[in-house]
């Protein structure tokens, strides 16, 4: 679950006061119920097995698993969620995505036809997990009704939010301690070790203090590790908080024991303000790729030949995906909601 900051301001006089700073929007077990959830996330495994099971999480828009919300995945298959905010379905056969729809959200996953040779050769972490971070576990041997599979770090239990045999997505959750750890996944019958290192991600006040019409920087922190890492941060109020880069900024962080970074910023009014924290993990071409050829066969005409344009591009020169991730964004932007949308956001969202 990404991370969000709440930091509130107010103006006095010519200056400014920093009040207050709290972390938000964890994931939890508790329950929201459905009156509180007019706004959720579809948590869904980006990729899916023709025929199998898998599961998906649904999150209110206070961050809480979220019961009672039906989820509908096409072909008149609808789903409502069970007590802890997940809901189980069977993958289509014979389609290249499924595109799952609840209140207003939307997400897309693809679908193979049997687990590829690729993922065959065994499981795949993370090297670096952020504490309130979602993260994918890849494998093979998966079983797609979430509750099924059990992941921990050193004994302490994380929350499995969905599941297909390929792909488990996982929240760390804050028992989890930075630095280095071990983990125990299992999918009964079988069984897996693995190593990897959890981070935490904290910002400062902002400096110098924030004021309205003037800049002032936030200042990024990593805890638990000295590899440069790559944090998207979105800002949330941009009518009250104007980030310079744009209100999605990629920052790398310096590495090294004070491993940091900056994001430049400045205030236009009082108020409170938001921001979103997320460890970014390695960009995924084909995936990407995938997305934009379901996404081409829905496309407007004319924006057929960019798509296929982008995705000959990323097919041919992996390497480019942060060109492509930038020509996406700024076609999502003129792009209306519905599932050909949706396919860009998926695509966008592999290559970040």
């Amino acid at each position: 679950m990404n991370r969000r900051v709440v930091l509130r301001f107010a103006a006095v006089g010519v200056g400014c006061v920093f009040l207050s700073a709290f972390a938000a929007a964890r994931v939890a077990r508790a329950q929201a119920s459905p009156s509180t959830t007019w706004k959720v996330t579809i948590v869904i495994p980006p990729k899916l097995v023709a025929g199998q099971e898998a599961t998906v999480a649904i999150l209110g828009v206070d961050g809480r698993l979220a019961e009672g919300i039906t989820v509908d995945f096409g072909e008149d298959q609808r789903r409502k969620t069970d007590s802890s905010g997940r809901a189980t379905f069977t993958v289509p056969t014979g389609v290249r995505f499924v595109i799952a729809n609840a209140l207003g959200s939307s997400v897309a996953a693809l679908v193979d036809d049997a687990v590829p040779p690729s993922t065959a050769q065994g499981m795949k972490v993370p090297a670096v997990i952020a504490q309130r971070d979602q993260f994918l576990i890849w494998g093979t041997e998966f079983h797609g009704d979430a509750q099924q599979n059990h992941v921990s770090f050193g004994g302490d239990p994380a929350f499995v939010l969905a599941a297909s045999p390929e792909c488990l997505v996982v929240a760390a959750g804050t028992r989890a301690i930075p630095g280095p750890v071990k983990m125990l996944i299992s999918s009964p019958p079988a069984q897996w070790n693995a190593a990897s290192t959890v981070v935490g991600l904290n910002f400062d006040p902002p400096l110098p203090p924030l004021e309205p019409d003037k800049r002032s920087r936030l200042q990024l922190h990593v805890q638990g590790s000295a590899l440069p890492l790559r944090v998207l941060v979105s800002n949330k109020t941009p009518r009250i908080l104007h980030f310079i880069r744009g209100d999605e900024t990629q920052v790398t962080t310096s590495g090294g024991e004070q491993n940091t970074a900056s994001i430049e910023v400045q205030a236009l009014a009082t108020g409170d303000f938001s921001f979103d924290a997320r460890l970014l993990p390695d960009p995924d071409a084909d995936m990407a790729r995938r997305f934009l050829e379901a996404a081409e066969m829905l496309a407007p005409r004319d924006d057929k030949n960019q798509i296929k344009k982008l995705a000959d591009r990323l097919k041919r020169h992996p390497e480019d995906s942060l060109h492509v991730w930038v020509e996406l964004r700024n076609m999502e932007t003129l792009t209306i909601g519905g599932d050909f949308r949706t396919l860009l956001e998926a695509a966008t969202s592999a290559l970040e």
